[in-house]
């Protein structure tokens, strides 16, 4: 959901746990006190009794230059780090991982060796859609700053309209799952 300070976003990690992933530009100490009544005013889903931990960090994007060197392949959060606006940068560690089975399950298939050319080719397969994905991922979050920097609600509102329609939900899931639209 989108807040007037950022997005606030409800991962759930067990039938009684969620993660939660709040996203805003604060300058000033911000308490757990502070975050619980906050989740608690937005939050129409959870009874929230307690925070079990509490992290907060400067958020950066990043895409790592080369995926490999030699024989030893980077991977996850280490190849793309991206804004946590829906949790998308675990989605991309999926879809890298599914790229990844896929290119040695081929070479095995072949009779193949497993070697460096299996990191060239992750890297081949995976680089530009990682980096479009993730620059996309931070243009929207930027439109967001935007429109809490001038005070205007018209992305928000648009988002809530848009939500309404299910080919733009398929649309928005289909990028969210694959990385790309239909």
């Amino acid at each position: 959901m989108f807040t007037k300070k950022g997005p606030l976003a409800f991962l759930p990690i067990s039938p009684n746990k969620t993660s939660i992933v709040y996203s805003i530009n604060q300058t000033k100490k911000f308490s757990q006190d502070t975050l619980l009544n906050l989740l608690n005013c937005y939050n129409d889903y959870y009874k929230i009794d307690q925070v079990e931990k509490f992290k907060s960090f400067n958020l950066m994007s990043m895409d790592l230059r080369n995926y490999y060197f030699k024989n030893i392949l980077a991977f996850g959060e280490l190849i793309h780090r991206i804004h946590p606006l829906a949790g998308q940068g675990f989605n991309m560690t999926i879809r890298d991982i599914k790229e990844l089975t896929n290119i040695i399950k081929s070479k095995i298939e072949l009779g193949l060796d497993l070697d460096v050319s299996v990191n060239k080719e992750f890297e081949k397969n995976t680089k530009s859609k990682n980096y479009i994905f993730s620059n996309g991922i931070d243009l929207i979050h930027e439109f967001f700053n935007l429109e809490r920097k001038f005070n205007n609600a018209f992305l928000s509102k648009s988002v809530k309209l848009f939500g309404k329609s299910s080919f733009i939900n398929k649309s928005l899931i289909q990028f969210a799952d694959n990385g790309r639209l239909l």
